[in-house]
């Protein structure tokens, strides 16, 4: 299996032979840990990719880019440091208003929210995290919602009740996309909820140890892209955790691309606890409502987790209780410290890591060796 460590190390030992990177596109891409990679791209890649996104993704939505639609991302627009809007830049070309997701403090969204009407948006597309945190502020101060025909989230899972908060401030779907800039796996999400996988662009094989897990059950995700032969990655590690639908039939919206049954986040992203249990999934810890902006969930030890919180203006103490009781339940008579907090920090590509384990990687490794 190929490891990220060694493109890293090696970038240009993994381009194809008689490929000239001075005639391709260069990213520079950093995962939520921050370490970057060199990625390259032809031409030829680059259309490719970006007609199958909007193929699968705005044409199933009925949103193109002959619309307003606007993108939080990772880059960083203004300084950081600056406090006074705007955030974002408007990209005539694209029809596109690129919003910067660095800024997302609780003082500055509204500035975000008047932007998206100011610059008549039909859809956004997001961190699943950034969207968020537009939702918390349209429900919890009672704003009017910002319609849109669709928001598309991409880089994070999407929780259930995020979904649901999402929608409501939008009035309108939330669909869910997965993919990374290695191009080594892709899906996005139908009107029926199903994640169907693109396999022009890659192949997931869901590993345990090692070994093939059976349809339905969670393992890493290691993945062999087929959409940039100029680069090609094979059986890649991609640092994720999902699962195959176990579903035997096609999915009633009528396609009948594979489906992915879930993507469950980082491999990193999964817990531990002292009798060799793995917890993923810990989106239900994060009641819907809950009156808490954003929370960040960190091990340190095996019986310590750390809590950091962000309070909305209605917060109590039974919000933060009502937390530590569900990671109790779901971990064992664990310490949970808190830590209130102004804001979350973002990774280095601006995204928020909502579940972080600090366990030393021979501890996780030997711990994993015993569950098995």
């Amino acid at each position: 299996m190929l490891e990220k460590e060694s493109i890293r190390q090696a970038p240009a030992a993994f381009l194809a032979e008689g490929c000239d990177p001075r005639r391709m596109y260069h990213l520079h891409t950093s995962g939520t840990t921050g370490k970057s990679l060199d990625l390259w791209w032809s031409r030829k890649t680059a259309r490719a990719w970006y007609g199958l996104f909007e193929a699968r993704v705005k044409r199933w939505n009925s949103v193109s880019t002959r619309e307003r639609w606007a993108i939080l991302g990772g880059q960083t627009v203004t300084p950081v440091g600056q406090s006074r809007p705007p955030f974002w830049v408007w990209n005539s070309a694209l029809n596109q208003l690129y919003m910067s997701s660095y800024h997302l403090a609780p003082r500055l969204i509204r500035h975000y929210l008047d932007a998206l009407r100011r610059y008549r948006i039909k859809y956004i597309l997001g961190y699943t995290s950034s969207l968020y945190a537009l939702a918390q502020e349209i429900l919890w101060a009672g704003l009017e919602p910002v319609k849109m025909a669709v928001v598309i989230t991409n880089a994070e899972p999407v929780p259930d009740y995020q979904r649901e908060a999402i929608s409501e401030a939008f009035q309108c779907p939330v669909r869910e996309t997965y993919g990374m800039a290695e191009i080594v796996v892709s899906a996005g999400e139908c009107a029926e909820g199903s994640l169907h996988l693109w396999p022009e662009a890659g192949w997931p094989e869901v590993l345990d140890g090692g070994r093939p897990v059976e349809r339905g059950a969670s393992g890493e995700l290691v993945c062999t892209g087929f959409l940039n032969p100029d680069m090609p990655l094979v059986r890649y590690r991609v640092g994720d955790r999902g699962a195959m639908s176990d579903a035997s039939a096609d999915c009633s919206c009528g396609r009948s691309l594979p489906v992915l049954g879930s993507v469950e986040g980082r491999t990193d992203d999964v817990l531990y606890t002292a009798d060799g249990r793995r917890v993923g999934r810990l989106d239900p810890v994060f009641k819907s409502r809950l009156p808490i902006r954003e929370a960040q969930i960190i091990q340190e030890a095996l019986d310590k987790v750390r809590l950091r919180y962000v309070p909305a203006p209605d917060f109590t103490l039974d919000a933060v209780r009502s937390i530590v009781e569900q990671l109790r339940m779901r971990m064992g008579p664990i310490e949970v410290s808190l830590e209130q907090m102004t804001e979350l920090p973002r990774g280095a590509n601006g995204k928020l890591r909502a579940v972080i384990c600090n366990l030393p990687p021979e501890e996780r490794q030997a711990l994993e060796k015993a569950g098995r």
